[in-house]
């Protein structure tokens, strides 16, 4: 297995000979404008101005695209697909490209945005010889900001990958993660956080509990320095991590970088 960041919870997922994308948000630095234009406010109000995505993609579309089977959209945010102003989403994927959407809704948005080949992801789904499993997420401390979920990976000749998606530490987390047993977690940590919702994705803290929930696991932490209402940076996590003692524990990749993690024997 290969995990590649692109950027935020946008990853290349290479397993069983099969590759996935998740969270296609594509768009060129600063498209999608900023949060100020918004009906949401950040907690942090200097930051509303900031126009996002507040990086660039690490290769060119086309490269990120690629030989990709499969997409999974874990929920419809403007930072989780691209969303034009009519409402249709994903102008970048190919309309032939298999896609999983979290929910039946988010499935008929896909729809009408021309896609052909939209599955619900469900806790039996399947791509191929590959276990596709959807998980519980919760969306925002206060309240939810909307509907959220992740997925599970899992194959014979694969260590089993967990991707949390976008929710902070819960019981549901919790109960995955024993249910399951994953070898991988990839974790969206950068702490956004927006008025009304609270934070709506994990911080250090919640790491912490997912490396103490599941001490043997490889923890990467995604979802990093793209969007204005983030509080921790990478910089930031690392220092944190290394105060809570567990920085050695998990992995913090960059745009672009490629992480790999060796399948079962035979």
């Amino acid at each position: 297995m290969k995990i590649q960041q692109i950027r935020n919870a946008t990853l290349r997922i290479s397993y069983a000979g099969k590759t996935f994308l998740t969270d296609p948000w594509l768009a060129e630095k600063g498209a999608m404008g900023t949060i100020a234009t918004s009906p949401f406010r950040c907690r942090r109000p200097e930051q509303e101005h900031l126009p996002m995505p507040l990086c660039a993609l690490p290769m060119p579309v086309e490269r990120v695209l690629k030989g990709v089977d499969a997409c999974i959209v874990t929920h419809i945010h403007p930072d989780h697909i691209d969303m034009a102003g009519d409402g249709s989403v994903g102008a970048a994927l190919p309309r032939d490209l298999p896609l999983f959407a979290q929910s039946d809704e988010d499935a008929a948005v896909l729809r009408r945005s021309g896609f052909a080949r939209v599955r619900t992801l469900s806790d039996t789904s399947s791509f191929g010889d590959v276990r596709l499993m959807k998980t519980p997420g919760l969306h925002g401390t206060e309240r939810p900001c909307g509907p959220s979920c992740g997925v599970a990976f899992r194959h014979p000749s694969e260590p089993t990958l967990y991707a949390a998606g976008d929710t902070v530490w819960f019981e549901g987390v919790a109960e995955t993660l024993a249910a399951l047993r994953p070898d991988v977690v990839v974790l969206n940590a950068c702490a956004a956080e927006l008025v009304d919702f609270g934070r709506l994705i994990m911080d250090d803290g919640d790491v912490e509990a997912v490396c103490r929930a599941l001490p043997d696991a490889r923890v990467v932490v995604s979802h990093m320095e793209t969007v204005a209402h983030a509080t921790i940076s990478r910089k930031d996590m690392r220092e944190r991590l290394l105060r809570r003692g567990i920085l050695d524990r998990v992995l913090i990749p960059d745009d672009g970088e490629v992480l790999d993690f060796p399948g079962h024997s035979a």
